[in-house]
């Protein structure tokens, strides 16, 4: 279903380049006409900063994240949580022979819960002392489980 509707944002995005405006973005195609093989590009299709995933939506979520560094410093804490496909929530879920990689749906929301947990815990109950700021990033691996990066000010 996720495949399905990205196709059908990436469609719209194609053949709707003139109203997404994206001829103000000479100085990319004057780079591709200087540095690219246009034969290797194919037809170029600007992606906006509002598609999920795209290059300037992910350096605008790094921008948004560098600010806390200057205006909070450095993080104190930097801590990795990455899911197990063990975990008795999952693995009670599972119908016969299902492996984590039939079920994304119930990783990613079982993952998503431990993960609300976990800030609270970390956030909230001051375990570490008080929390000025945080932030996090969720990725999924190649094996299909998600992990998060978190970064906590103190």
């Amino acid at each position: 279903m996720y495949a399905k509707i990205e196709s059908e944002r990436l469609l719209y995005i194609r053949l709707n380049q003139k109203k997404l405006r994206v001829d103000d973005y000479i100085h990319l195609r004057d780079a591709v006409a200087n540095d690219g093989n246009l034969a290797d590009i194919g037809r170029l299709v600007i992606l906006p900063a509002t598609f999920t995933g795209s290059p300037r939506h992910m350096h605008e979520y790094a921008q948004d994240a560098m600010l806390y560094v200057r205006t909070c410093g450095r993080p104190d804490l930097f801590i990795t949580f990455t899911c197990n496909p063990e975990w008795s929530e999952i693995r009670e879920e599972f119908i016969d022979c299902q492996a984590p990689s039939d079920r994304h749906d119930l990783i990613a929301r079982v993952f998503e819960q431990k993960l609300t947990k976990l800030m609270d815990v970390l956030t909230k109950s001051h375990i570490y002392g008080e929390t000025r700021c945080w932030l996090y990033s969720v990725e999924w691996q190649k094996r299909g489980l998600p992990h998060a990066h978190i970064l906590i000010w103190l």
